[in-house]
C-alpha cells in the first residue's frame, strides 16, 4: 500500500534540489524518492521552496532573526502542521528542523525526527522523546555518541546522487568551500589556510539573517576577501557540479563535529580531495592520504592544500561509492512502513 509522509522542514531554509543546507537536501531526495515509488508526499517548507510531492508552503522570515520573529516562524508552521493532519490521513510525520521541538504535532501518526546536526544544538530532551516519536541519527560517530534508548533507530548514513559521479570537468587551481556562513563552521580558517598555501578560494554558501551570522560575515570574513579569496554566495545544483569536479580540492574546517558533511561525499563522488579537521563524521569520509587529509590547525590545512595533487581522483570516486542515495532513500521508506506497524515491532526490533 502507499504512504502518506508528512515531511517537515527547518521554518527558515526553502527546500529544492538546488538548496544550501544539507537537511534540506535529503529531504529534497526522499520526497523525490517518494513520489517516484508511487506514494503520497507531503512537505511542508518555507516559500521558494520546490518539491517533488505537494508543497504545504510557509511563509518566510526575511528580516532579523531573533526572538519574535522566530517565534513567529514556529506559530506558522505549528499552524500549516496542524491543518496537514487535519485534511490527510498521515501514516508518518518526518521532522528534518533542528529546532523541531517548538512545532512538534499532537499525532497519532508515528514521528521520525533525523538528527542532521551535531548533538551539542539540541537541548537535551530530544533523546528522551515522548510515546510515538522516533529517532534517528545521519552517521555512526553521530549516532555513538547518543546515549542508547528504546527509540533511538540505526544511523542512515546520507548518500550521494550518481549525477556526482559522471563530471569531466578538468581540474583547475583553486580550493573550494561550501558551508553556511557562521562561526561554527570555521570558513575563515579556510581563507587563511588558502592564502598561505597560496591557493585561490572560491566560497559558496549563504549568510543567513541570524545577527551572529552577519557579524561573523562582516567581523571574520568580508576583511579577509581579495581578488583570490571570493565569496560567490549560495549556488545551485549544476554550478555546484561544475565547482566539485573543477575544484583543487574542497576545504571541510567546521569547529564542532560533523554529522555527516554532505558535502565532502559529493566532492569524493566528483573526484575531488577533500581536507578538513578530524571532528565527527569527517573521518568516516576521508581517508587520510587516498581521499584527502585530516588535519589539525590551519598550518596543516595548508600543508594539505600543496599535497592535494597527490590524491588520485578514481579512488576518490571509488571511495565514494559506499555513500548511496538509493540505499539512503530506500532505508527511509522502509522505516516509514516499520513505524507504520502495529506496535512498531520491526522499527522497535532494530533500534539501538
Amino acid at each position: 500500500m502507499g504512504l502518506t509522509v508528512l515531511s517537515v522542514a527547518y521554518p527558515l531554509a526553502p527546500v529544492s534540489p538546488d538548496c544550501v543546507g544539507g537537511a534540506e537536501q535529503v529531504l529534497s531526495q526522499i520526497d523525490d524518492a517518494l513520489v517516484r515509488a508511487g506514494h503520497c508526499s507531503l512537505v511542508v517548507a518555507c516559500d521558494g521552496s520546490r518539491v517533488a510531492g505537494r508543497l504545504l508552503a510557509v511563509s518566510r522570515e526575511t528580516g532579523s532573526l531573533e526572538g519574535p520573529a522566530i517565534a513567529a516562524a514556529h506559530a506558522r508552521h505549528r499552524r500549516v502542521i496542524a491543518a496537514a493532519l487535519g485534511r490527510w490521513q498521515v501514516d508518518v510525520v518526518h521532522m528534518h528542523g533542528v529546532d523541531f521541538p517548538h512545532y512538534l504535532p499532537r499525532t497519532a501518526a508515528p514521528v521520525l525526527v533525523t538528527l542532521h546536526l551535531p548533538l551539542s544544538f539540541y537541548p537535551p530532551e530530544v533523546l528522551r522523546p515522548g510515546r510515538g516519536i522516533w529517532v534517528n541519527c545521519v552517521s555512526q560517530s553521530q549516532h555513538a555518541g547518543c546515549r542508547p534508548h528504546a527509540q533511538l533507530l540505526p544511523p542512515i548514513e546520507n548518500g550521494v546522487a550518481d549525477h556526482f559521479f559522471v563530471s569531466g570537468h578538468a581540474k583547475r587551481n583553486f580550493a573550494l568551500v561550501l558551508a553556511r556562513i557562521c562561526p561554527e563552521k570555521g570558513v575563515h580558517l579556510a581563507i587563511a589556510a588558502a592564502q598561505r598555501a597560496g591557493v585561490p578560494l572560491l566560497i559558496a554558501g549563504e549568510v543567513f539573517s541570524y545577527p551572529e551570522h552577519q557579524e561573523y560575515f562582516e567581523a571574520e570574513i568580508r576583511p579577509r576577501l581579495d581578488r583570490w579569496r571570493r565569496f560567490i554566495g549560495p549556488i545551485g545544483l549544476a554550478r555546484k557540479r561544475r565547482l566539485l569536479a573543477a575544484a583543487h580540492c574542497l576545504l571541510v574546517p567546521s569547529l564542532v563535529p560533523e554529522t555527516s558533511s554532505l558535502a565532502a561525499r559529493e566532492a569524493l563522488a566528483s573526484g575531488t580531495a577533500v581536507i578538513g579537521f578530524s571532528r565527527g563524521a569527517l573521518a568516516e569520509v576521508v581517508e587520510h592520504g587516498r581521499t584527502g587529509f585530516l588535519v589539525n590547525n590551519e598550518r596543516e590545512m595548508a600543508d594539505a592544500i600543496t599535497r592535494a595533487p597527490t590524491i588520485i581522483p578514481s579512488e576518490c570516486r571509488r571511495f565514494a561509492r559506499r555513500f548511496s542515495l538509493q540505499t539512503m532513500t530506500s532505508k527511509y521508506i522502509e522505516t516509514y512502513r516499520a513505524l507504520c506497524r502495529p506496535a512498531n515491532s520491526s522499527a522497535s526490533r532494530g533500534a539501538a
